[in-house]
């Protein structure tokens, strides 16, 4: 270590994974380990108890006196379950928050900081009002910011300006674009990335920074498809979509590129590689921070199956199944080395600027290819 590492501005280093991110948890404290060649864990032992009418506590089993403590929470795994009353229930979103606030009740004050990490931000689909209708994404960062956190750190949140909501409190939004960019084109040795052969599709427009991001990057053309909805009718929270239309250059004998912040049912996803198929395209690829697949993998093994879709690229920042991490459409993209870069900088008071744009790493990376 040089000189200014082995000074720890912020306190001894200490990581708390709640049982939704125990997994994660544990290769970022690897990763730690192996940065700074030590032995010692920086995982703090928690205990998530519940009571049999569903309440819960949380409860620490190492002092956090004057630690710099970071707590990981996957708001969107739901798989953890716990009985209540005798019936089975799997945890949702507001249940992992709650778990947030009860692990900082129990630091009782005594860390010298406390920085909370969201890969996926709690209700980040709730971040604007259309009308008579809450607010949660806002107010939950405000009840952190109340509560006396000093820094949130999440991953490509639906809408960044969110941060707005809170004045007194670090809000870091970081992007897994590197690790996804990396991964695709490893894994896809038979792609040729140049504008005759790749285009990147954005799946509707609020999704277009995000795609132009990608093609600028990757050089290559992008393209946009426009959603039609149904404005007199709301089907699960939204307007129904009617129809998607393109809106870009002749993709015949390309392969695509289909970014997006995340996948819910995938519908979206389905109907835009039919019509790419239609205009004959070579191979469809999607790659998305976030991958819920909320009403199963079964139409992605068809339409893999098929020919439709090629592959889906995700991260592992919030929870996927076994059975999906093994389907061969499916590559999970790995970020527990680069949160751990990023929490290692952190704890030592270490600007992470440089990781806040992965431009030039691209680059980089393409140019070695």
């Amino acid at each position: 270590m040089n000189n200014i590492e082995n000074t720890l501005f912020n306190g001894e280093l200490g990581i708390i994974a709640l049982q939704s991110c125990k997994e994660l948890g544990e290769k970022i404290n690897y990763h730690i380990k192996e940065k700074r060649n030590e032995e010692k864990s920086y995982l703090i032992e928690t205990e998530d108890i519940r009571f049999s009418n569903g309440e819960g506590k949380v409860k620490l089993g190492d002092s956090i006196r004057g630690k710099d403590v970071y707590i990981l929470c996957d708001v969107g795994n739901y798989s953890i379950q716990y009985k209540m009353f005798g019936f089975m229930n799997h945890m949702g979103p507001d249940e992992h928050f709650q778990d947030i606030k009860r692990t900082i009740s129990a630091i009782r004050g005594k860390a010298s900081r406390i920085t909370v990490i969201m890969p996926l931000l709690y209700a980040s689909r709730q971040h604007r009002r259309k009308g008579r209708e809450s607010l949660d994404c806002a107010m939950a960062l405000q009840e952190l910011e109340r509560l006396g956190v000093h820094e949130i750190i999440t991953f490509d949140a639906h809408d960044p300006n969110v941060q707005n909501a809170i004045t007194l409190t670090s809000f870091e939004n970081l992007y897994p674009t590197f690790d996804i960019v990396k991964s695709f084109i490893t894994n896809e040795e038979e792609l040729e990335i140049n504008k005759d052969k790749l285009i990147v599709i954005s799946p509707d427009t609020g999704a277009m920074d995000r795609a132009i991001y990608y093609s600028s990057v990757l050089g290559v053309d992008v393209g946009l498809f426009y959603k039609r909805r149904d404005h007199s009718t709301i089907v699960n929270g939204k307007n129904p979509i009617v129809e998607h239309e393109y809106m870009g250059r002749d993709v015949s004998g390309c392969d695509v590129l289909i970014v997006d912040d995340m996948i819910a049912s995938g519908e979206s996803v389905f109907d835009i590689a039919i019509e790419l198929k239609k205009r004959n395209v070579k191979n469809v690829y999607v790659a998305a921070t976030f991958a819920f697949f909320t009403e199963g993998i079964e139409k992605f093994q068809k339409f893999y199956n098929e020919g439709i879709i090629k592959r889906v690229y995700s991260t592992n920042l919030t929870y996927i199944p076994q059975h999906v991490r093994e389907a061969e459409w499916f590559r999970e993209v790995d970020m527990s080395f680069f949160i751990s870069t990023i929490l290692n900088k952190l704890n030592y008071d270490q600007s992470i600027a440089s990781y806040l744009d992965a431009t030039n790493v691209i680059k980089e990376l393409l140019n070695k290819e």
